[in-house]
């Protein structure tokens, strides 16, 4: 990632911002939003805009998920959360490198402070969440239908740590919420239009130019918080546990495949479709198949409150 704008807790420090007004020398930056990349000094100590999200994220997913599974009269379980989001962070930081390097073929990359991936990150807090839960004796079901409103709360406030550092942008676009990445990471210059993502531009457009782009980012913050007042809508269901979780797969991967039409990206497969669209459209189908088996809980097996007989 691209070293953002540093702030330091000193009296004189700078104003830190994640986007201006451009002034009268930005004439070539067409676009009503210029972003600056946000970073936070504390001592030797520097903290990304998206260390910070992905803190946060995690924070209000615990905060989310151990609240109602006490309201639903687990308590064993809430007790637990903490260790089993230690894990899925544990998981999302190993899943989501390793899947980038798979991805960018460079064994090096798996030792730079960027290149993070979702859809790696996802399922490597899935899996290494299984085994830790696995290994406690408890049902991964309970959990994961209650993770499911807890992810999609952490997903919305983690993308705003992408916008923070300037990662993850869209497409050319001069419409009226279009931004500009001067500093990102990487600036979002036509040279990079051209050569990173394969994006024409009108001919002779200078390499050096700034494009205005969708903000993607932004995006998909709004569509994780739409995705999370869904599934707080759902959270008193009737079926049996973990069908919330298939539930929120189907809206991730609808999400993902919607939101990818505006990234900006060169890695398109069959169809047109990118990776990231290829895997959301398989994470839907698992959703829709987890929701079909868990839509009628077994005979005398519990719901997804505690009764007498299950406590």
């Amino acid at each position: 990632m691209a070293r953002g704008r540093r702030v330091r807790l000193t009296p004189r420090r700078r104003p830190a911002y994640l986007f201006r007004i451009p002034d009268a020398h930005s004439m070539n930056l067409a676009a009503p939003f210029v972003h600056a990349p946000f970073s936070l000094d504390i001592g030797p100590l520097q903290l990304t805009g998206f260390g910070l999200a992905v803190l946060a994220a995690f924070g209000l997913s615990q905060i989310v998920t151990m609240r109602e599974l006490t309201r639903r009269g687990h308590d064993l379980y809430a007790q637990t959360t903490p260790d089993i989001v230690f894990a899925a962070l544990l998981g999302f930081l190993i899943g989501a490198k390793l899947y980038y390097v798979v991805l960018t073929g460079d064994p090096g990359a798996i030792f730079s402070r960027g290149g993070f991936v979702f859809w790696g990150g996802f399922m490597g807090s899935v899996a290494l969440c299984w085994l830790t839960i696995k290994r406690k004796k408890l049902s991964f079901a309970r959990y994961a239908d209650v993770a499911g409103i807890a992810i999609a709360g952490g997903y919305a406030v983690g993308r705003t740590g992408c916008f923070a550092v300037g990662d993850d942008y869209g497409r050319p676009w001069n419409g009226p919420l279009a931004f500009t990445f001067p500093n990102g990471a990487p600036p979002s210059t036509a040279a990079n239009m051209q050569d990173l993502f394969g994006i024409p531009l009108a001919p002779g457009t200078p390499p050096n130019q700034v494009i205005a782009v969708h903000p993607t980012q932004l995006y998909e913050t709004a569509m994780g918080f739409v995705m999370f007042l869904i599934l707080w809508r759902f959270r008193d269901h009737e079926h049996a546990e973990g069908w919330l979780f298939g539930l929120y797969c189907v809206l991730a991967g609808i999400e993902r495949f919607i939101v990818e039409f505006f990234r900006a990206k060169d890695d398109q497969l069959t169809f047109g479709l990118t990776t990231a669209q290829v895997i959301a459209i398989a994470i839907a189908l698992v959703g829709v198949i987890v929701m079909v088996a868990r839509r009628t809980p077994r005979p005398g097996a519990p719901g997804i409150h505690a009764t007498a007989a299950a406590a």
